[in-house]
């Protein structure tokens, strides 16, 4: 009697063992299947930005998710730096990871960045802050940040003299550049409206450590001034209403991660906050690609995530409603296009 009992139980346990792996295949099969579907970049239906020339005298090069290199010849500014990727399983198991040398080595050689002045994180977030002290540690430039940046470049020996915390609507001069901070919110595209990562970075970080320890920190709109023209970096897309009103620039570096999910009406009060208060003739969308894929390799994020079809289109369609005047571009990746563009906008 107890020997039929023992097999009925195992009989049992054997059924809920194989129900839980079936189970278990089948997410993982709809997983993949969701990460797969992806939007091709070409599909989006934006024009290419324009090239910068020789004559050019300010670019400005992208060089995926919201890292930008602005150069006028003389001095290089670097808004973010995320050159070290870590990879989805990274990031899902939380596991320590550390600055990528020899990409670290091979962006700055290949893309002639030896005349770099100031590192400029919009957050303290790992995609936009994870390098910031890597690259100061191989130059003289200063990073310029929230407490939460500074700690990241103490982590690393950052010299002191190379570390500074800045004050909102504060102004800051390099070579023929001014750089102005303004700070802004985070959106709320974590989960259930939250921001991602919140709090602050309150010691110097230390590597290896995992992309959690990445605090948001406080974010900035960041503001670059220059005799040839000006732009504001919005790398949070974060709404302050009125923050913007007063200012005046020529470009929106506009990033746009994750807010399609924050619905039609929120892209448009974006577009309204950054673009027609600000009276720019140029927007370039950043932050759209996936930041799990290797360095140089840009494609959209999964639609599950973040269907920037959907966000192209809603800021396609504020610009013909607003700003009709204005010409919307897509960046490719680490190629130079003017900080100002004077082609006719788009019919």
């Amino acid at each position: 009697m107890i020997t039929e009992k023992v097999r009925q139980w195992q009989g049992l346990l054997q059924k809920l063992v194989t129900g839980f792996f079936a189970v278990g295949a089948m997410l993982c099969l709809l997983a993949t299947v969701l990460w797969r579907d992806r939007i091709p970049l070409d599909e989006i239906l934006l024009s290419p930005a324009p090239l910068a020339t020789r004559e050019t005298p300010v670019t400005v090069t992208w060089f995926g998710v919201t890292t930008l290199l602005f150069d006028d010849g003389e001095t290089q500014l670097l808004i973010d730096g995320f050159v070290s990727r870590p990879t989805l399983a990274d990031i899902l198991l939380d596991r320590p990871v550390n600055n990528d040398a020899a990409k670290i080595n091979y962006f700055l050689n290949e893309y002639e960045i030896n005349r770099l002045a100031a590192i400029i994180p919009a957050h303290s977030h790992f995609d936009h802050a994870m390098d910031i002290a890597a690259i100061a540690n191989r130059s003289s430039a200063s990073i310029l940040g929230s407490e939460s940046s500074a700690h990241i470049g103490r982590g690393a020996g950052v010299p002191p003299d190379q570390i500074v915390v800045v004050a909102d609507g504060a102004d800051y001069t390099f070579g023929e550049f001014s750089v102005r901070f303004i700070a802004t919110g985070h959106a709320p595209v974590g989960w259930r409206g939250a921001v991602p990562l919140p709090g602050a970075i309150e010691s110097p970080l230390r590597m290896p450590a995992p992309v959690s320890a990445f605090r948001e920190g406080g974010s900035y709109a960041i503001v670059v001034s220059h005799p040839s023209g000006s732009a504001l970096v919005l790398g949070s897309a974060g709404l302050q209403p009125g923050k913007l009103d007063n200012l005046q620039v020529d470009t929106v570096f506009l990033g746009v991660g994750m807010i399609e999910g924050l619905g039609q009406a929120y892209i448009q009060d974006y577009w309204k906050y950054a673009v027609t208060a600000t009276g720019a003739k140029t927007v370039v969308p950043v932050h759209f690609d996936d930041y799990t894929q290797p360095f140089g390799n840009i494609s959209l994020a999964p639609k599950v995530l973040d269907d920037f079809s959907v966000t192209a289109r809603v800021l396609q369609d504020s610009r013909k409603r607003w700003d009709a005047d204005t010409q919307l571009f897509m960046p490719a990746f680490a190629v130079p296009m003017p900080l100002t563009v004077r082609a006719a906008p788009e019919t």
